[in-house]
């Protein structure tokens, strides 16, 4: 049976390229924002910062992969310390965020938090939240590392 996960650590292309690195299903796209006002945001929407919504990896994954897995991933693929930012990508929509669907999730998301926030000696600003809709960004966005290998290897050398 799939399980469900979703992730923000910035650029959801870098984040969706990372994820992929395991035997797991990956969309980007949108959660976390004003779902009543900006039901269906676009890119564009959601760039402007205006929506709450931020850049997102959905992730569909079985028992190949564990959650813990996820998490481990998650938090070396980028910076929690950073606040409301990944490197130049700088906005809420690249916030650091757990979204978790269940209890046992939420409860391994805030103990890795609390071990990478002792381990690094520095505040952690990854947000936990629950699980809200999951907006598909627009196509040209999945998958873009293998549309654009030349610009996403560039931006990698220089992110995280």
């Amino acid at each position: 049976m799939k399980q469900k996960a979703v992730f923000g650590a910035g650029c959801f292309w870098h984040v969706q390229h990372v994820f992929d690195s395991l035997e797991v299903d990956t969309q980007v796209g949108y959660m976390g924002g004003d779902e009543k006002k900006f039901p269906n945001p676009s890119y564009k929407d959601v760039c402007s910062g205006k929506t709450g919504y931020a850049e997102a990896v959905y992730i569909e994954y079985d028992k190949k992969v564990s959650y813990e897995k996820l998490l481990d991933l998650f938090w070396k693929s980028h910076d929690p310390t950073q606040y409301h930012r990944q490197g130049s990508d700088v906005g809420s929509q690249y916030r650091s965020v757990i979204f978790y669907f269940n209890d046992k999730q939420k409860n391994l998301a805030k103990k890795t938090k609390k071990e990478v926030e002792k381990k690094l000696g520095k505040k952690v600003y990854t947000e936990i939240v629950k699980a809200g809709k999951f907006v598909r960004a627009e196509e040209y966005h999945q998958k873009y590392y293998k549309k654009h290998p030349v610009y996403c290897k560039v931006i990698n050398l220089f992110g995280k």
